[in-house]
């Protein structure tokens, strides 16, 4: 299987990641596995970039990219991945309309950010690479939605978070 099949088929539900673990799977893990599993994040937000944690995970070309931009269930399942990680963040997405997509902080937000918002925390590389993602792959109103959250959240934690990371996440949605 071709690397753009792989990630293709995984998304879809036809086949486990390198790991032998299938997207719906993922989808159930409680806060506590999405934490501390590593190797999952680059599966659910592949990047055009090969991942120094995760050598088995798939990479990015413009097949897949193409696939997934006009491919609704495929966006749709991105989507259900974001989902899953914003509540993981204490965040929630508010969908009046297409035109109007917002996501905020949910009422976990203030247990939530105990396990992320702190100095050179692992997740604020994680929070880029699903920005990066979501552009790439066909949903940057909702990259766009994140960062504007981040951005608030920036500005009330800036001193956990760092002026690097909110460069990088800044970079991401440009």
């Amino acid at each position: 299987m071709t690397s753009d099949e792989v990630i293709v088929a995984f998304y879809l539900g036809d086949r486990s990641d390198s790991e032998g673990r299938m997207i719906e799977d993922m989808w159930l893990w409680d806060y506590r596995r999405l934490e501390y599993t590593h190797d999952y994040i680059q599966w659910l937000f592949p990047l055009k970039q090969k991942s120094g944690f995760n050598r088995n995970a798939p990479v990015l070309n413009e097949q897949i990219i193409q696939a997934f931009n006009t491919n609704e269930q495929l966006k749709m399942r991105l989507l259900k991945s974001l989902k899953l990680m914003l509540g993981f963040y204490g965040l929630q997405c508010n969908e009046a309309g297409s035109a109007d997509i917002e996501i905020t902080k949910s009422d976990e937000y203030p247990e939530r950010k105990t396990n992320w918002i702190n100095l050179r925390n692992h997740n604020y590389l994680r929070l880029t690479r699903i920005l990066t993602s979501l552009k790439l792959l066909g949903l940057g109103k909702y990259a766009l939605a994140l960062y504007k959250c981040l951005e608030q959240i920036y500005s009330e934690e800036s001193k956990s978070i760092g002026s690097e990371t909110y460069s990088y996440w800044k970079k991401a949605v440009a």
